[in-house]
């Protein structure tokens, strides 16, 4: 009968050991791995003549992957200088109309004033100085009317000059330049394909720093904060590998738990969404799972 209890007491210290044990290995919070994924659209239509992109592939920003058929835009831009040369000439014709008017001006207004100044000697007639005065009117109104005349010609040119700048933009936009440094994760499309504004090209991601999205209890709030240091740890083998991450967002409001946590008991809880910032060395993908664990000392 002793030995009975001494065998009950035993295993009683051994649970409660062993519980303790399991809750201080437990960690504060469970999530995936993620990270911010770019769709890179074309901005223009036509065929694609280049493109360098493939999966897994390491992009620079503003490197140049590709460019879309641009014959027609230059089609285009050639007949627009032309037909600003055209417009241009015209509008020339009537520039020199209207210097040759300046010119007379000018001699009428000489005139005038030396009329004026005879007619205050006595040596020139009020009929003299009317007739100029009314030469001097009649070629202010000539030039007013040429002026009237080009300018629907400056007006056309200026429509040109618009023209020409969006060929222009259009012609940069059939380059397709990476917008960001990144990993190639999805390919949509390949060379010689017929593609369209806001037809997606491919998807890029920044996977150098992963962001672990986790969610803790309200309990757990008071101890974590924006900027804290964490660990973060994945499966490895049959052991963990260890990570220092930084805690870069709070949720501000609580969710239920996600379905695919926890059990079905604790799918009804609420919790805060926390995402932890890691630098990746390689081993981090995309929707890997991992453990966050608050370091105590903090």
């Amino acid at each position: 009968m002793k030995i009975i209890k001494i065998l009950t007491g035993i295993f009683v210290v051994a649970s409660t050991i062993i519980s303790c044990n399991n809750n201080n290995n437990k960690a504060d919070g469970y999530g995936n791995f993620e990270a911010t994924e770019t769709t890179i659209s074309a901005e223009s239509n036509g065929k694609l003549i280049h493109f360098i992109v493939e999966e897994g592939k390491k992009l620079k920003k503003g490197e140049n992957v590709g460019y879309i058929d641009t014959i027609q835009l230059a089609l285009k831009k050639e007949q627009l200088i032309v037909s600003k040369s055209v417009i241009f000439s015209k509008s020339k014709g009537v520039l020199s109309q209207i210097s040759v008017l300046k010119a007379q001006l000018k001699t009428a207004e000489i005139s005038k004033k030396r009329i004026e100044n005879l007619l205050n000697e006595n040596a020139a007639t009020q009929k003299q100085l009317d007739d100029i005065n009314g030469q001097t009117d009649v070629i202010n109104q000539q030039i007013r009317s040429v002026e009237i005349q080009n300018s629907p010609v400056v007006n056309e040119l200026k429509s040109i000059d618009v023209q020409l700048k969006q060929v222009e933009d259009q012609l940069q936009k059939s380059i397709i330049t990476n917008p960001i440094n990144g990993t190639v994760l999805v390919k949509y499309t390949e060379p010689n394909e017929i593609t369209s504004f806001g037809k997606p090209l491919y998807k890029i991601a920044d996977l150098s720093t992963m962001q672990l999205r986790v969610y803790v209890s309200e309990t757990q709030l008071s101890s974590i904060k924006i900027g804290q240091e964490v660990t973060v740890k994945i499966d490895a083998n049959e052991t963990m590998k260890n990570y220092t991450g930084t805690i870069s967002w709070i949720a501000s409001e609580a969710e239920f738990t996600p379905k695919i946590i926890q059990t079905k008991e604790e799918r009804v809880n609420l919790v805060y969404a926390v995402k932890i910032d890691v630098k990746n060395d390689g081993s981090l993908k995309i929707g890997m799972p991992a453990e966050m664990w608050i370091n105590n000392a903090q």
